[in-house]
């Protein structure tokens, strides 16, 4: 099959954001298809150097090139500038081409609408990677057009591995949603078993974007939940070092963390591209993180993208509870927290019994997260396998 991958690599030139997009492309490649990358969000670039949106598109392009290269693409992708229209890479005929007679359109995370295109793919999957949000904004009257696009797939999946179910808050939208998680390409993250320097570490916001509203009841981001587990290390002699971005607002309270004990990192700087995301994962030797609050207060069963990637490194993961272990081993390589003295025995676990958490941390991501297997899963459940 001929398959469209959207997503927002040139966007957010950034590491996490990278990963989260190209391994979609390899692991349908791994599959035998052949495999495009479109960009159309109709956005203005990014620019990560000024931090601001800009009409130039240039450092994007390059930052994509570079990396569609270096992944053996070569020039399968196109970007198109939202501020003036162009199109970049193999060009605009290949972008119509690629809609109007591929086989299957991937949109990932809502991130390619396309809407001057004359379609004719044969299908369209939507990727939801951000659930109780994603089905909030689908209710909401002022997002008629983004609704009425989402539902103009053919099928629909959720991070959300808890969505439907009846402990689940977030609403019904009247989609069938079926249950996917992040694929990971495995050679790309080889089992690590030399020591790592005795960091547990994470890659996160300080928040996102602003909380929404269902029901009376507001559904926020990742600081609501690290304000209850500010106090952690003081609980354990563990050091936490957090590659963090500042948040919408730039309302992270760093001196406050750093007071508390907490190594806060500013994630775009450490971490400006795939191989230094990469590399910051490796050099880890555990990951611990909190979740969205919305995710936990919705209790919809989201799993990391990021997680994923340190199980399949063999680096042991400590994550929050959103639902998740209804549906994913929780215990051995992967421990779920909801408290505080939770996460403290956690971590105690972890550095207790390493080298059965490394072994126990692969296993996991080769049974659940091998790109091959959930992209091959994606076009079973989709009916196109």
């Amino acid at each position: 099959m001929r398959i469209v991958v959207t997503g927002l690599l040139g966007q957010y030139a950034f590491g996490g954001v990278t990963w989260d997009y190209i391994q979609y492309l390899l692991g349908f490649r791994s599959l035998g298809h052949d495999v495009w990358y479109l960009e159309d969000s109709g956005a203005w670039p990014y620019d990560p150097i000024k931090q601001t949106v800009s009409e130039d598109c240039s450092y994007n392009v390059d930052y994509l090139r570079g990396m569609m290269d270096g992944f053996g693409f070569g020039d399968r992708w196109v970007y198109r500038n939202g501020a003036d229209g162009k199109f970049h890479g193999a060009g605009e005929t290949a972008a119509r081409d690629l809609i109007k007679n591929g086989d299957l359109l991937v949109n990932v995370s809502s991130a390619g609408w396309l809407r001057d295109y004359d379609f004719g793919v044969k299908h369209q999957m939507f990727i939801d990677g951000d659930p109780m949000f994603c089905q909030v904004g689908l209710l909401d009257p002022k997002n008629a057009d983004y609704a009425k696009r989402v539902r103009a797939h053919d099928s629909h999946f959720t991070f959300g591995l808890n969505v439907g179910h009846a402990d689940c808050l977030a609403p019904d939208t009247g989609i069938r949603w079926k249950k996917t998680v992040q694929p990971i390409a495995l050679d790309h993250w080889p089992l690590q078993n030399d020591d790592a320097p005795d960091r547990f570490t994470t890659v996160m916001n300080w928040a996102s974007y602003a909380p929404i509203e269902w029901q009376g009841k507001a559904y926020g981001q990742k600081d609501l939940e690290f304000e209850r587990f500010k106090l952690l290390p003081r609980q354990t002699p563990q050091r936490l070092e957090m590659a963090m971005g500042q948040g919408i607002g730039s309302k992270r309270p760093t001196e406050e963390l750093r007071a508390l004990g907490w190594t806060i990192l500013e994630a775009g700087e450490v971490l400006p591209d795939h191989r230094s995301y990469h590399e910051f994962l490796r050099t880890s030797k555990a990951e611990w993180s909190v979740a969205k609050h919305g995710y936990i207060a919705a209790r919809t069963g989201w799993f990391s993208c990021r997680t994923a990637c340190y199980l399949a490194l063999g680096r042991p993961a400590v994550v929050q509870e959103t639902g998740w272990s209804d549906y994913l081993p929780a215990g051995d390589g992967l421990l779920s927290f909801s408290t505080l003295e939770q996460a403290v025995a956690a971590i105690a676990d972890i550095n207790d019994h390493y080298a059965e958490h490394q072994a126990a941390a692969r296993a996991i991501a080769e049974q659940y997260f091998d790109a091959k297997r959930v992209c091959a899963d994606l076009l079973v459940q989709a009916g196109i396998g």
